[in-house]
């Protein structure tokens, strides 16, 4: 799935089936679990237990996504759908963490799959080239086999590179940024040591 396609089309219309999970709040201030079933830069759809009601606002927060405020249109028995109140710069940020979250099975390892994905709590970091050019980044998502970076250089898939003081490669270009697959799978306590203490999200 990719979102470089016009940009209203990539705001309005791309849906993308992901599972990822979170909780959300309703007007009256209480929090609930709920699931992502489908999601666009500009709506997104919801299982939950509780229902919100139609016209509601809702603040989400949403594994590897982040916060998201929206306004519910539409409801039925398991949840519900919501339109995203967002910026257009916001808008292209959650493009970028879609297309990583629709993809992001090419980099996944099995090793991976046996574990939480890690969310730092320091998500900036500098990706060295080889040749000496760094650059600062912010980590969208982290695994222990690579991460998926906001940046604004797109090096060469193939391209050796270090992140912080992983090695690894540049795997996969998407609208923000770049995947990099680690040189080797690294321990979750190397990543928490690395990233100021990345936790499981």
């Amino acid at each position: 799935m990719d979102f470089s396609s016009s940009k209203a089309e990539r705001r309005n219309f791309q849906r993308v089936r992901v599972k990822v999970y979170g909780r959300f709040m309703l007007e009256d201030r209480t929090e609930h679990p709920c699931q992502v079933l489908d999601m666009s830069p500009g709506n997104v759809l919801l299982r939950t237990d509780i229902v919100a009601q139609p016209a509601e606002k809702v603040i989400a927060y949403i594994d590897h996504i982040g916060r998201i405020e929206g306004v519910v249109t539409r409801t039925q028995q398991d949840g519900f759908a919501m339109t995203i109140l967002a910026s257009d710069r916001k808008k292209d940020k959650l493009a970028a963490q879609l297309t990583w979250l629709a993809n992001k099975h090419e980099l996944d390892l099995p090793e991976d799959r046996r574990h939480e994905r890690l969310a730092p709590r320091n998500p900036m970091s500098i990706l060295r080239l080889a040749d000496g050019r760094q650059y600062q980044c912010r980590i969208i998502d982290l695994s222990l086999s690579g991460a998926a970076l906001e940046i604004d250089v797109r090096p060469a898939i193939g391209t050796q590179v270090t992140l912080g003081t992983m090695r690894g490669q540049v795997v996969r270009h998407f609208e923000d940024g770049c995947a990099i697959e680690f040189a080797v799978v690294q321990r979750a306590e190397s990543l928490e040591a690395e990233f100021s203490g990345a936790r499981a999200s």
